[in-house]
């Protein structure tokens, strides 16, 4: 029997949608959904090829215990019940503090992140690691000091610009935005709009750009400080905007008077016509902003983000359509957490606090095991990442996870990551089970997807929520669930609802075990612990998208949450769930001054002494590692460590260490030789690829690598070459930014 399905990718933030075809329970074909309203029909080879992620060779179908240096199959009562006897003697001994949850950010579902976080908050850890912290922590610590909150990301409105300016983001390969190619080559065939790239190399979107600024690797906030410093001396500042919507602006407008924009432009290796005529763009064009890791994972992280924010401010970008706005939201991406509060924790060992999403950055977990404090870490629970090749260091992550007492892996695959640990325990995968993600990628649509399974899993495979509920329960999390409210489960959704909340209110422990309660009850009836939290999710909203789901046709009351629940269970393909405000936008600003709030005090000596004489003295690499890598290139060929098979890529310089012509040539080295990299890190070796698209001094690596597939590995593991202690003062790797050299083998 043939059905095609209605689902979405799984491997990439725009989750485009896709229609995949399964005979005798196989999925065997797949083809672009024209029925998505968010995709439209567009779908990169990623998603056109996640037959390959669905079916690996290494998929696991049962939990498996490490018994020396080999792992044997185990029952699942087996598995949760020393799991949980593990952990709980672990806390006990040595206090919560020794336990963190890694995961809850995969591409492809978020729901896990809820049971995650439940359960090591019942365990009184507040240790929550993610891939947000791994990438953004810098951008979205500033996000919370100037917009009020970190998960108010503003995104750009491209739909309602004129100009697009991609900094650090090479859209035509890494998309992050939806229908990314397709919008970047229409700005850049309009004769009415423009694409503007900053970006040290000749980038795929750079190739297409109407203006292409090629400013050196690691000057980006001093561009932005001089370019700030053009608009201030010409008196192109948005005044009236400032005045209404801006805080701290005369306080911090001195930082960029009298600086030596000449001396500043000669630094970043640029010349003065085309930045001042981008200045004068910024302050007459409605553009918006889309930055990315050359920005986050660059030299000077957070204050890049800081100094963009401050430009966006000047411009008066933010709140306004076409510009850069605050979305509406299913749910936002993770929680607000202001380290100034003395009660949020900070790392023991590297004195790092949660930022991004709430999370903690992965940088600082290698340090936090291997560390003699006596609260340092003891057990890490991962679900659905590979920090061995996700994260940098992998090397001092080895050596890190040798060490734990305790390491558990949720996992689809035996990853390398899995190959460390004591318990290795079988999931489901994103096709096999209910699952979405929040990401917030437009405006002033809500859209959200819930992916119904469409194959069976095999094995003993199960939800990773599922996973958490059953080791919750083994533990004692769960308060006991009353017979009448099991049977209600069974029947009309809002009379269990009802019933529900007055059982929670007789039981003081409910709430906080709340996702568990729901999966134990209707995630039993339905056999998906998210599904059922999903429900949960919707009937418990929040204010501000029971308004945006109003706008868009779900009118309020009591069952408003039931209703939008089951449009989207009845909805595969996806649907707009809301609909945000477009007039005042702004309204979603929670700082205290209810302003965009330029002035960072942590950041304003940095800001303020930022110049040409300081920069290009730091500028100035190691005799020894003379060369820029770029650890993370994005390509068609590259999907995190998500892509295993390396048949998807089959006849493809899948994996190469690219350089520019001039630089071989200096070296004295030929396209498709293996040649050895060497960073202080470590040294790797791969096939050399010369390439026009890449910048003298730079050097270009894709991530997602060096994976151990069918007894091969398969390509070069560029954090082989990553420290995890090169990062900035939040934990942001420098990952753009490592100095190294190229040599022959």
């Amino acid at each position: 029997m043939s059905t095609w399905h209605k689902t979405g990718c799984v491997l990439c933030a725009q989750n485009c949608g896709l229609e995949i075809l399964v005979e005798n329970g196989r999925m065997v074909k797949v083809r672009p959904d024209k029925d998505n309203p968010r995709s439209e029909g567009y779908v990169c080879r990623k998603g056109l090829n996640v037959l390959y992620h669905q079916y690996p060779k290494d998929r696991l179908t049962t939990p498996l215990k490490r018994v020396g240096e080999d792992f044997t199959p185990i029952p699942w009562a087996q598995a949760i019940t020393e799991i949980a006897e593990k952990m709980r003697s672990l806390v006990d001994r040595h206090g919560p503090r020794c336990l963190a949850y890694m995961g809850g950010s995969a591409q492809g579902g978020h729901f896990e992140a809820a049971f995650g976080l439940g359960l090591l908050r019942a365990m009184g850890s507040r240790y929550y690691y993610s891939s947000a912290g791994q990438e953004f922590s810098g951008a979205w610590w500033v996000t919370g000091r100037v917009l009020g909150r970190q998960y108010n990301i503003a995104i750009p409105d491209e739909h309602a610009a004129d100009m697009i300016v991609a900094w650090g983001w090479n859209g035509m390969q890494s998309h992050q935005m939806p229908q990314a190619r397709k919008v970047l080559t229409a700005f850049s065939k309009d004769p009415d709009r423009l694409l503007v790239a900053i970006d040290p190399r000749r980038s795929e979107t750079a190739a297409v750009a109407n203006l292409h600024l090629p400013v050196r690797p690691g000057t980006d906030a001093l561009l932005m400080k001089a370019m700030i410093a053009i608009i201030v001396a010409e008196g192109w500042e948005a005044t009236d905007y400032i005045r209404q919507y801006v805080d701290g602006w005369d306080t911090i407008r001195p930082w960029f008077e009298d600086v030596d924009v000449a001396a500043a432009l000669a630094v970043c290796e640029l010349e003065d016509a085309p930045v001042r005529d981008l200045c004068r763009m910024m302050t007459t064009r409605r553009w918006c902003l889309h930055p990315d890791l050359g920005i986050y994972m660059g030299r000077h992280s957070t204050l890049n983000s800081y100094l963009m924010h401050v430009l966006g401010a000047v411009c008066g970008l933010f709140g306004r359509r076409g510009g850069n706005v605050i979305p509406g939201m299913v749910m936002p991406m993770g929680f607000h957490a202001d380290e100034r509060d003395p009660q949020n924790w900070r790392t023991v060992t590297t004195d790092l606090p949660a930022v991004a999403a709430g999370s903690f950055p992965p940088n600082a977990m290698p340090e936090e095991i291997l560390s003699d404090h006596p609260e340092r870490l003891r057990a890490v629970y991962v679900s659905a990442c590979n920090p061995l090749r996700a994260y940098a260091d992998t090397t001092a992550y080895e050596a890190a996870f040798d060490k734990l007492d305790l390491l558990v892996v949720n996992e689809i695959v035996m990853s390398e990551t899995a190959r460390h640990a004591h318990y290795v325990l079988p999931c489901r995968s994103y096709y096999e089970s209910w699952d979405g993600t929040f990401f917030p990628w437009t405006f002033p649509g809500v859209y959200f997807q819930m992916r119904p399974p469409i194959v069976e899993p095999p094995g003993q495979c199960l939800e990773a929520a599922q996973i958490f509920t059953l080791l919750a329960d083994k533990l004692g999390l769960v308060p006991d669930i009353p017979e009448s409210l099991h049977k209600a489960a069974g029947g009309d959704r809002l009379t269990f609802g009802a019933q529900l909340m007055e059982w929670a209110a007789t039981e003081p422990r409910a709430l906080k075990a709340m996702p568990f309660v729901l999966a134990r009850t209707l995630g039993r009836e339905w056999g998906s612990a998210n599904l059922a939290a999903l429900w949960g999710m919707l009937m418990t909203a929040p204010k501000r998208f029971r308004k945006n789901a109003a706008r868009a046709g779900f009118e309020t009351g009591i069952d408003q949450g039931d209703r939008i629940f089951q449009a989207i269970v009845d909805t595969p393909q996806g649907l707009w769930v809301g609909q945000a405000d477009t007039e005042n936008n702004l309204a979603n600003l929670r700082t205290p001054s209810e302003k965009i709030e330029v002035l960072i005090p942590e950041l304003a000596a940095q800001a303020r002494t930022l110049d040409a004489v300081s920069e290009a003295e730091d500028l100035k690499l190691p005799e020894a590692l003379p060369l820029v890598l770029n650890a993370g290139r994005h390509m068609d060929t590259n999907m995190n460590t998500l892509m295993r098979n390396p048949e998807w890529n089959r006849n493809k310089r899948a994996c190469t260490i690219a350089l520019s012509p001039d630089d071989a040539e200096a070296l004295g080295l030929a396209d498709g030789q293996i040649v050895t990299v060497t960073t202080a890190a470590g040294s790797a070796q791969g096939e050399l690829q010369v390439s026009g698209q890449v910048r003298r001094g730079m050097v270009l690596i894709p991530h997602g690598f060096g994976l151990l597939y069918d007894g091969q590995v398969y390509g070069l593991n560029v954090n082989r070459l990553t420290k995890n202690t090169h990062r900035d003062f939040l934990g942001t790797p420098l990952h753009r930014f490592v100095p190294c050299r190229v040599e022959a083998v």
